[in-house]
């Protein structure tokens, strides 16, 4: 899900769309550190090598940003944005270029040398507001200051050798095809062999060329209706295009500073991809109905929600996440919605007409918002998934009245966390049956046999799963 007060951070600008700090066209300012004192090194560049520090700490990418760029202005915040979630996107096929120019390849080095050199290469490769000599310059400062002269001198010579090489950088292809597309698709390797199983190699080459682009902030009108928004971004001098699949959502044209929008601040709005507003869609709960929401943060669900339903009754087990949502509902003046935190494996409430449980995944639906999350996931995070999302599932059941609607959904497109969580619940609870939402909620081609099935490479939008399983009893 996407953030709801603050820039949508999967939407980076693209390439040369913020000048390099270095050139002081960014706030007006030359290089100085974060201390405000004279260096050569760009309070920028500091920023995200701190931040890929923290990734390789374990920590996750919003946070890491907030952490270290939020104190930027709103350019060098961007600039920032480019630059790191760039190069996490990039940074296999990075991998296998630097590899070829480091004695012993990129495995032998500190992980911190190695992002550095990343990073070098993203600017010297991506970045055409940056010139060579400021991508080389700064990056083997950065490796000086943090890992001594040594460093220094290897990043220096990696760098200009990738920059003279810049026409003929295309690493060796594996002779195996699975290899070869992780390779030029920058994603580990274990991923794309499960895709290619069941993809086969052209739409996983799709998948992940749709996960390596950027995702654009769709913006999701509240209290108005779109053509009333869309009048009013254009009076603002904002560019705005249809949204696929969900008519009334509008995508914010670049160079625009979301928060400083007056629409924004009269609560207009907030930013939703396409794929999560389908899944209220076709959870298609009866007006009227008293709504739990039991995996709420960050909240656009819930606030999705709220549009037609007496009460929303918001949970979160993590009071930091849920805090966000409450955040929103303030500046969206929102009124039929309570939150708690709580445990969606020990729900707090009874008796609802529906639930929506949007519980934790992997997230492989949303790589493109994400790209640190490929890099992070292994191969028993599956297990360790399904297993947590069947327990919330059958945790679930028992808060739902009869013959009311509880509605499964994630933004994994892996069929252990959607197929066969909802496959073992309806196995276990006779009492539930799979039921498809009413005609037209949502487009046909979104539908796999009653269930909501969303791909990237497919639809456009951000990967999603739903089904809807409704209780047995009088409606």
């Amino acid at each position: 899900m996407t953030p709801l007060d603050g820039p949508d951070r999967g939407a980076a600008p693209g390439a040369g769309a913020v000048r390099d700090p270095d050139r002081g066209g960014v706030g007006g300012r030359g290089p100085r550190t974060s201390s405000g004192r004279a260096s050569v090194i760009t309070e920028s560049r500091i920023a995200a090598a701190a931040i890929l520090a923290d990734l390789r700490g374990g920590q996750l990418l919003d946070p890491a940003f907030e952490r270290h760029a939020g104190p930027l202005d709103a350019r060098d915040r961007r600039w920032v944005q480019e630059l790191v979630w760039g190069t996490l996107r990039r940074r296999g096929w990075f991998d296998a270029v630097l590899s070829l120019r480091v004695r012993g390849g990129l495995v032998r080095l500190d992980g911190d040398v190695a992002d550095l050199l990343r990073l070098g290469a993203y600017q010297l490769l991506n970045m055409n507001s940056v010139p060579p000599y400021a991508a080389i310059a700064q990056t083997v400062e950065l490796a000086k200051q943090r890992h001594g002269i040594g460093a220094s001198k290897l990043v220096n010579a990696v760098l200009r050798r990738v920059d003279r090489e810049r026409d003929a950088l295309e690493p060796v292809t594996p002779s195996d095809p699975v290899d070869a597309l992780a390779v030029r698709g920058s994603h580990p390797r274990w991923l794309v062999a499960r895709w290619v199983a069941r993809f086969g190699l052209d739409a996983t080459e799709q998948l992940l060329a749709a996960n390596n682009t950027e995702p654009p902030t769709v913006l999701r009108p509240y209290g108005v209706v779109r053509e009333q928004l869309e009048a009013m971004l254009e009076g603002a001098g904002a560019t705005v295009h249809d949204a696929p699949l969900v008519h009334d959502s509008l995508i914010l044209g670049a160079g625009v500073q979301l928060t400083e929008l007056g629409a924004f601040k009269q609560g207009l709005f907030f930013v939703q991809d396409p794929a999560a507003t389908l899944v209220t869609q076709y959870a298609a709960i009866a007006p009227g109905s008293v709504v739990a929401d039991l995996c709420s943060a960050p909240g656009g669900k819930a606030l999705e929600l709220t549009r037609t339903a007496r009460l929303v009754i918001a949970a979160d087990r993590v009071p930091g996440r849920l805090e966000r949502l409450l955040v929103s509902c303030g500046r969206l003046d929102v009124q039929n919605m309570v939150a708690y935190v709580g445990d969606a494996r020990e729900p707090a409430v009874r008796g609802l007409d529906a639930v929506l449980l949007d519980v934790p995944c992997t997230g492989t639906g949303t790589l493109r918002r994400h790209p640190d999350a490929r890099w992070r996931l292994k191969t028993s995070d599956l297990a360790v998934m399904s297993t947590l999302q069947r327990d919330i599932l059958h945790a679930a059941a028992d808060a739902v009245r009869p013959g009311g609607l509880l509605v499964y959904s994630t933004c994994s497109i892996e069929p252990e966390e959607n197929d066969g969580p909802v496959d073992a619940f309806l196995a276990a609870h006779p009492d539930f049956v799979l039921e498809p939402p009413p005609e037209g909620a949502v487009p046909v081609a979104v539908l796999d046999h009653g269930r909501l099935r969303v791909l990237p490479h497919v639809h456009g939008v951000d990967g999603a799963f739903a089904a809807r399983l409704r209780r047995a009893g009088p409606i």
